[in-house]
């Protein structure tokens, strides 16, 4: 059997296979090495700063190739090209523009997705329609519809799909979350999440000409058609029409490990908010905000700025017999 073959069906298999398995070593790739025709072919979508860093690490794994790139900024697709054809010693990695045309032309076991919030569920559902397994970026999406139609439709099309939300593999956050699991804090009174103060600012800048390496229009995509003032690449998020400021860049990790503690067995079912936006600034997301949510299980939540809060941004659970923190780098 063939390596990328039996990593398939293995993955499709894992529910239901309990039996210990040997496994040659021809498959996995002996001493570390997978021939290249047996790794997983492996496409990009997104090159800059997340899609960047993911590129760079999937790109030293032995078990696949990175075939394909894209992204609507030539220099930085250009670049990540560049680096598999050094890397691999060859020139077998494509670059596209379209994100379209990257899944139809190649056959793709999987396809990372680093892009902004508001181009996220049409590039999951299109890679998922496709019977492509996805690696995508946090936040999932940016509305509770999307969210369902991603669900729904790598359900449909029998295929993995994983988040990037690394604070799972961090072993200060999982420690945190089996002690609560574990009871020794007691019951679990209250949680409390710390997002990061909104710090950043732009005014309102004039209209101006987009970086001429960029498709402008096709970076706007789904969103509103708007004037080019500046807004691109890593400022994307403090505006509405592309992400939700600090609450969707980091509900996305300290929420998340509050519900892991939990099992991911609770969800919400009353919230309320109050928010405050700055008038006459181009970013219109929320600048303060204090959220109180009420679990499933009848714990309250509470999401607030980090300077709301007595050690600053992180997990705060308060139990009958005491209390955890935890945030990266640190665990009380």
């Amino acid at each position: 059997m063939k390596r990328r073959d039996f990593i398939k069906k293995s993955n499709c298999l894992a529910g239901v296979i309990a039996l210990p398995t040997i496994i040659p070593a021809s498959v996995l790739g002996k001493n570390g090495y997978t021939a290249p025709s047996d790794r997983l072919q492996m496409g990009f979508i997104g090159t800059g700063s997340r899609g960047a860093s993911n590129f760079n690490n999937f790109l030293k794994r032995s078990e696949i190739q990175i075939v394909a790139v894209c992204d609507v900024d030539k220099d930085r697709v250009s670049k990540a090209q560049k680096s598999a054809w050094a890397y691999y010693k060859n020139k077998d990695c494509r670059t596209y523009d379209d994100y379209r045309e990257l899944l139809d032309k190649n056959s793709l076991d999987a396809v990372t997705i680093s892009t902004p919030d508001h181009w996220h569920m049409l590039q999951y559902v299109a890679a998922a329609n496709e019977k492509i397994d996805v690696f995508g970026e946090k936040p999932l999406v940016r509305k509770i519809a999307e969210g369902k139609k991603v669900v729904e439709t790598c359900r449909k099309n029998n295929i993995i799909w994983q988040t990037g939300s690394w604070q799972r593999s961090n072993r200060n956050f999982r420690e945190a979350c089996e002690l609560v699991a574990n009871g020794v804090i007691g019951k679990i009174q209250r949680i409390d999440v710390g997002l990061p103060d909104m710090k950043k600012e732009i005014g309102m800048p004039e209209i101006q000409d987009p970086p001429p390496e960029v498709d402008y229009n096709f970076w706007l995509g789904p969103a509103p058609q708007k004037s080019y003032r500046g807004i691109l690449h890593s400022n994307w998020r403090w505006r509405s029409d592309y992400s939700g400021g600090q609450l969707t860049d980091w509900c996305g990790h300290h929420v998340d490990i509050a519900l892991w503690s939990m099992q991911d067995k609770v969800n919400p079912v009353e919230i309320e908010g109050k928010a405050t936006f700055r008038k006459g600034s181009l970013y219109d997301v929320a600048y303060t905000f204090d959220i109180n949510i009420k679990l499933s299980n009848g714990v309250p939540m509470r999401i607030t700025n980090n300077s709301a809060l007595p050690h600053g941004g992180g997990t705060y659970w308060y139990g009958e017999d005491g209390w955890i923190f935890v945030s990266r780098g640190k665990l009380m």
